[in-house]
């Protein structure tokens, strides 16, 4: 009887388990038995193991083969596991070293002409592997540039199975050399320089732009077409600071589980772009699938930008959606096959024309064929509960002729860039030691706490509590915008004058 074990990962959303991928090897009827709960992709694996084996000129054991993959009471999913089922099986059967493969981890799936394919979610996994330990890596070779961003990781990326077994000591009758499989992957293209000095006018979107940027807040804008709705929101990006260390590996890490990260560039350091067209499902937003749920629009977006042009155009279970990643940061989705949690902290910036024609509020107003009951009625379409979450609310009208005249007079991407990495420098300081890095994430608690002694900040937003012109999440959110304003101007407190902003531009767009 032969028996051997190696390593895989099983991925439940971002966060990896070390697998036991052990074999036995019985001098019974042959057969194949894997157990340990694996779904269809994985169960179908055994098919897959035995082609690639006899295309590497392997003869298969005619043995009753059981590989279990423990803990058994832990769900696996996808093809990932075919690499470390066969290497254990050709160790239990004496091709190669039992000793060798047992502290490696094998993870990619096998093509029947015994080609290592690359899988998705090899960044987090093979993160998993290394935390718990295990710091050999065998990979796909189309995957070893995006394995070799962990740090501590010994990476080995093959082409074929062949490859592997020649590097655990084994013997081939014969062997060739094959081209590394090249991973597709559905990478946006990268993004052109966009510049708010191509910005003509629109002093107060311009405002209420850097004071999201600064504060990590988020932003709606009601507007004509062409007044530069999406001008504006596809620069929000280019004002942010770069991710840091680890904000950079969890977002890679959620592109990896994905699919849309490019290794080739290294780790993810700027904060991403999402921009779904309004017809997008549930599904594509909040992430979907069968078995465990893969990361959708909002965790792609994660410590970025997620931009919903004609927001009152989307579906309303699609913006239903965003109420719990607004509130938490996290995205949970429940599926048959267990439960994935995504991070999804991201800037949410909404654009939506004023009426269904959208001329109600351009000077030629008069042309618009929309009732009051059509315009009220397409606003309502953005709930009050997702409006009530939403910090900076701004009208943009297009440029006067006087702005069209100093067009470019606005400041650049990189001066304003420079204004919002003073001012989160400052909030990341005042935050030193706590959980939270931005002004928007500020809890109400330590909001009352800090600022309890100033009534002059606290009196009016009381009053419009009280008053019911304002619930107690937006007060919160108005003095995170006034604590912000107050860190571009300099200041360690936020003053009467601050909260006075905070209010006026969280009023000027469309009501929650």
């Amino acid at each position: 009887m032969g028996y051997a074990t190696t390593t895989g990962v099983a991925l439940t959303g971002m966060e990896g388990h070390v697998v036991d991928v052990q074999a036995q090897l019985a001098r019974s009827l042959p057969g194949f038995t894997l157990v340990g709960l694996p779904d269809t992709a994985l169960a179908e694996s055994r098919d897959r193991v035995r082609a690639a084996v006899l295309s590497a000129g392997i003869e298969w054991p005619q043995r009753k083969i059981t590989v279990n993959l423990s803990p058994a009471s832990l769900r696996k999913s996808g093809s990932g596991f075919d690499l470390a089922i066969a290497v254990a099986v050709l160790a239990g059967h004496g091709v190669v070293p039992a000793a060798r493969v047992a502290r490696v981890l094998h993870l990619a799936e096998l093509g029947l002409d015994g080609r290592l394919q690359p899988v998705r979610g090899v960044l987090p996994a093979v993160a998993a592997a290394v935390a718990a330990g295990l710091r050999d890596v065998v990979v796909a070779a189309g995957d070893a540039a995006e394995a070799a961003l962990v740090p501590g990781a010994r990476v080995h990326g093959a082409a074929h199975l062949g490859d592997v077994v020649l590097r655990h000591g084994g013997r081939l009758r014969h062997h060739r050399t094959v081209e590394p499989v090249v991973p597709v992957r559905s990478v946006a293209p990268p993004r052109a320089d966009q510049d708010l000095a191509d910005v003509v006018g629109q002093v107060e979107a311009r405002t209420a732009l850097e004071i999201a940027a600064a504060g990590g807040h988020h932003l709606a804008m009601v507007g004509p077409p062409g007044a530069g709705k999406t001008m504006l929101a596809a620069r929000l990006p280019g004002i942010l600071p770069d991710l840091t260390e680890a904000e950079a590996v969890e977002v890679t890490g959620v592109h990896s589980v994905a699919g849309t990260f490019d290794p080739g560039g290294g780790l993810v350091r700027r904060p991403p772009f999402e921009d779904p067209h309004h017809t997008a499902t549930p599904a594509a937003i909040a992430g979907g699938g069968t078995g465990v749920a893969r990361p959708g629009a909002v965790s792609r977006a994660h410590r970025g930008v997620l931009f919903l042009d004609e927001a009152p155009e989307f579906s309303p279970r699609v913006l239903q959606t965003l109420r719990q990643p607004l509130e938490s940061g996290e995205l949970v989705l429940h599926r048959s096959g267990g439960a994935a949690r995504y991070p999804a902290r991201f800037q949410l910036v909404l654009a939506a024309n004023p009426c269904p024609c959208g001329m109600s509020d351009t000077r030629a107003g008069q042309d618009c064929t929309c009732t009051v009951t059509a315009r009220r009625r397409y606003l309502a379409r953005l709930s009050g509960p997702l409006l009530d979450r939403v910090d900076l609310r701004v009208h943009v009208t297009g440029p006067s002729r006087a702005d069209r005249l100093l067009g470019g007079a606005g400041e650049s991407t990189r001066v304003v860039a420079d204004r919002v990495a003073v001012a989160r420098g400052r909030a990341r300081e005042r935050l030193r030691g706590t959980p939270w890095r931005t002004n928007a994430e500020l809890p109400g608690p330590w909001l009352h706490d800090r600022l309890g002694k100033e009534r002059g900040v606290l009196g009016p937003v009381e009053r419009l509590v009280d008053d019911g012109g304002l619930s107690l999440r937006g007060a919160h959110r108005v003095l995170r915008v006034a604590w912000t304003v107050a860190d571009l101007d300099g200041r360690d407190l936020p003053g009467r004058a601050d909260v006075d902003t905070a209010l006026a531009l969280r009023s000027a767009g469309p009501r929650g």
